[in-house]
């Protein structure tokens, strides 16, 4: 068994094809402006959001007389005016490390503009369990004795795994076919609380959306705790894209609140 924390990684996001993007700039008459984005999916929110009304430059469009030029200023007018729908245009690419599949169970019923690649165990035999433990658990007036409890439960749960394993003799197996529906069976006896990992794309739409709700106090611990830290690589990444929010402190995590809800 090992203690493990859940560790978040963003390893990619949307990027524009900046020839393509001078094309269509020239075609439409817009081919001087410029955006000082800071970051690509903030420059397609705003690529996106100006040619719904052709606000690239005054005049280009007789009813636009003025415009803003600061991508930080534009943004901040979409999310005001709830213009989520060319938000969603944008991904973010994460890899969800050491989080438990009770965390995974949850976080797949948000559908809705993200996509998700999951660890199998079909094909993935356990061995050594990782463990997050919840701060319940952890704080106990008698944790100790606790922890010894829940750990021997680990502990034979692990060993409970290696042994089927040695006994099906899983390793002299010569049928990868045999090898996966014996390692698919032997994943129904092991715990929901084992740590995983999970490919999880969203959209800047859904992931504000997502943000909003399990950052709340009323969310799971897991949940709270890897959303929160999801939420502090994009507000340090695209500042301009997440400048609503607050953040408030609630049982040692942070909740976070914006008064522009369901953009």
């Amino acid at each position: 068994m090992k203690t493990v924390e859940p560790k978040v990684f963003l390893i990619g996001e949307t990027r524009i094809l900046e020839d393509e993007l001078e094309i269509y700039l020239n075609h439409v008459g817009a081919s001087e402006w410029r955006s000082n984005a800071g970051t690509d999916p903030e420059k397609l929110i705003e690529v996106m959001g100006r040619l719904c009304y052709r606000s690239f430059k005054p005049g280009l469009n007789p009813n636009v007389t003025k415009i803003r030029e600061d991508n930080k200023e534009y943004l901040k007018n979409i999310i005001e005016s709830k213009h989520g729908s060319v938000m969603e245009h944008p991904m973010f690419n994460f890899i969800l490390v050491d989080v438990s599949r009770v965390f995974t169970h949850e976080i797949v019923r948000h559908r809705v503009g993200v996509a998700i690649s999951q660890e199998s165990l079909r094909y993935v035999r356990l061995e050594e369990l990782r463990f997050w433990m919840p701060s319940c658990f952890r704080d106990h007036a008698k944790k100790e004795t606790l922890m010894r409890m829940l750990v021997k439960k680990i502990e034979y749960d692990e060993k409970f795994q290696t042994r089927l394993a040695r006994f099906l003799g899983l390793d002299k197996m010569k049928s990868f076919k045999e090898k996966k529906e014996f390692t698919s069976a032997m994943r129904r006896f092991a715990p929901d609380g084992l740590a995983t990992t999970i490919g999880w794309s969203a959209n800047p739409r859904a992931l504000r959306h997502i943000m909003e709700m399990r950052s709340y106090p009323g969310a799971e611990e897991e949940m709270r705790l890897v959303v929160g830290k999801i939420a502090e690589k994009v507000r340090y990444k695209y500042p301009n894209l997440f400048q609503d929010y607050e953040t408030e402190e609630i049982d040692c995590h942070l909740c976070y609140k914006t008064k522009n809800q369901k953009v």
